[in-house]
């Protein structure tokens, strides 16, 4: 079973459509790519249940009913693997998601922005602090990014949100926060939406991990739309920061951006390389495709 936590409930914004991968999300998830064995939102559920999670909260839209039935128990499927003798696979199946976890999907009902996503939990969240993962930003660390948050709380008792060091090139592309004093733990100042790098306060730039005082809601629910024409939850967050302190943690870990192409086969080579079954003969697969070709002799 997960470790004890205060944070027992973690929501995953997965409402939105793909189409840097269309067409292969044209029907299916792209919370469902696979990296590896697993898809990315497996991934995402393992990281918050070994952080103590219990309380799964799926923001969902059209087309993903695939995960739903991803973590729903498959009897038939069950019943034939064991009469087939796949005991292995029949124990990896029902392990997906475990006997004390519980799951609550909730219709986002318009494509209104990820703060618009997270607002949609507050039914389900309740008054108590919460994870929010996006199951895109997929990390690989010896303890799980969200178990590394959820240890900062117990000691700030404050919202704290995943940030990592970018090239100043790329700041338009991210949260990125202003802060103060040095470390991994730094208190926020301030926090802005994909400023152009000659705006940027800094470098330092919000990935997908945050936990989050149930604050934020009442911040949400009245900031309207950001940029994009979107509820920005980076908008949600300058506010909450006026309110109380908010920290920007620097975890330990490497990411790969699964939104888009190279990052998802730079994350499936890398998660394939430390698969315990495949990494030995993956690795020669490797070497073998990128050693240098010899060079022709020539006849004199």
């Amino acid at each position: 079973m997960a470790r004890k936590s205060p944070i027992e409930t973690a929501v995953f914004p997965v409402a939105g459509r793909g189409t840097r991968f269309l067409p292969a999300t044209k029907a299916s998830p792209k919370e469902m790519l696979p990296v590896v064995d697993k898809p990315l939102i497996q991934y995402a559920v393992e990281e918050a249940l070994a952080a103590g999670a219990r309380r799964l909260v799926f923001i969902t839209g059209a087309s993903k009913r695939a995960i739903e039935d991803h973590f729903d128990s498959d009897r038939e499927l069950e019943n034939m693997l064991q009469a087939q003798g796949k005991s292995e696979l029949l124990k990896q199946l029902r392990g997906v998601l475990p006997s004390y976890a519980t799951c609550i999907y909730i219709r986002q009902p318009a494509p209104l922005g990820l703060g618009h996503a997270v607002l949609c939990a507050a039914p389900a969240v309740g008054d108590q602090p919460f994870f929010v993962h996006l199951a895109d930003d997929l990390i690989a660390a010896d303890e799980p990014v969200l178990a590394q948050m959820a240890q900062v709380y117990a000691t700030r008792r404050a919202s704290v949100i995943g940030c990592e060091t970018v090239p100043r090139r790329d700041t338009d592309k991210y949260g990125i926060v202003a802060t103060h004093g040095k470390g991994d733990v730094l208190r926020i100042e301030s926090i802005v939406e994909k400023p152009k790098p000659a705006l940027a306060p800094s470098n330092l730039a919000v990935v997908g991990r945050y936990l989050l005082s149930p604050t934020i809601f009442n911040h949400l629910s009245r900031i309207g739309r950001g940029a994009g024409g979107e509820i920005q939850l980076t908008d949600g967050i300058a506010r909450l920061l006026v309110e109380e302190a908010v920290y920007a943690y620097r975890f330990r870990g490497e990411r790969y951006d699964c939104g888009n192409k190279l990052g998802y086969l730079e994350a499936t080579v890398a998660f394939a390389l430390a698969h315990p079954e495949l990494g030995s003969a993956f690795r020669a697969h490797l070497q073998q495709i990128v050693k240098p070709k010899r060079a022709k002799r020539t006849s004199r």
